[in-house]
């Protein structure tokens, strides 16, 4: 952890709906002024498309059909947690993109699917920003999560992950409703060793909860709106936090537990804005003071 390069990460599977923090995340630093470093969980797979298809064919044909994207043999964790470190104590560090469609691909004149090449962080940002799957993970051999400031978790309730997933993948990536529901099968040993662990690491989670029938996710039509939803926010340290204000802010809000606030789906951006400005503001003044010292 580091007060002159923060380090804030996004966790969440795919379909958790990682994107839409992301997205209040950039509003606050356009807002803000404030410069981050951007780093896709993807550009840290360890094979590109076309030999990730390889690779799980041979594990099939081996006998291993757990083979996924959630997993660390497919993913680069030494590397994420060293660029982790490296931020942290020097606000430098290496990363690349991972290009997920043609329109993405255009502009380096490569396939999709593919990454580009590593290159170095620029020297003026003030903070890393990571999305993913593994920013707050830990085994055996590496320990991503010590090196974050802050760690937020988004883990909607696992029905309506999926039925998000099925829909997305169906709809924007052209894939089948069987070839979806083998990619969730198949990940579900990584899922639960891998993933769910992470949400108990996490300095602030979201959960949302859906208040209409999702119990066959696999039949679904249709993503529940925020407007059929709560979201549970639970903070790991509720020290600090201004309950009271948030609920004043946030209205049909309440607190479900001590450390836990509960708000209608709607409210979700606005809730973001509200606990995570005062988040950044803190960070960039320490940094600030941090910077002064030296």
């Amino acid at each position: 952890m580091s007060e002159r390069h923060p380090v804030i990460a996004i966790t969440g599977s795919s379909g958790a709906g990682t994107s839409t923090v992301t997205k209040t995340f950039g509003n606050i630093f356009r807002r803000e002024g404030v410069k981050a470093a951007i780093v896709e969980g993807d550009s840290f797979h360890r094979f590109d498309r076309r030999e990730m298809r390889a690779r799980q064919a041979a594990a099939e044909a081996a006998g291993n059909t757990n083979f996924s994207h959630f997993g660390p043999d497919t993913n680069l964790l030494a590397e994420l947690a060293n660029l982790f470190r490296s931020y942290s104590q020097s606000g430098q560090g290496q990363i690349r993109k991972y290009l997920h469609n043609p329109e993405e691909a255009a502009p380096y004149q490569q396939e999709p699917g593919t990454f580009t090449a590593w290159e170095d962080i620029p020297d003026d940002t003030d903070m890393l920003f990571y999305e993913g799957l593994h920013g707050a993970v830990v085994t055996e051999e590496v320990d991503i999560a010590q090196h974050a400031d802050l760690l937020i978790g988004v883990v909607p309730v696992i029905n309506l992950e999926w039925i998000q997933k099925l829909i997305r993948d169906k709809t924007q990536r052209g894939y089948s409703q069987a070839a979806v529901t083998d990619i969730i099968l198949r990940r579900m040993p990584d899922y639960v060793n891998y993933i769910c662990p992470q949400f108990a690491r996490t300095h602030v989670n979201f959960q949302r909860v859906p208040v209409v029938d999702t119990s066959n996710p696999f039949v679904a039509r249709e993503i529940p709106t925020p407007d059929e939803s709560m979201v549970v926010i639970r903070f790991a340290n509720p020290k600090g936090i201004d309950f009271p204000y948030l609920l004043n802010m946030i209205h049909d809000s309440w607190m479900s537990r001590a450390n836990t606030i509960v708000v209608p789906g709607g409210k979700m951006e606005i809730a973001m804005q509200l606990i995570f400005t005062p988040f950044v503001w803190r960070m960039m003044d320490r940094r600030r003071r941090a910077l002064g010292a030296h």
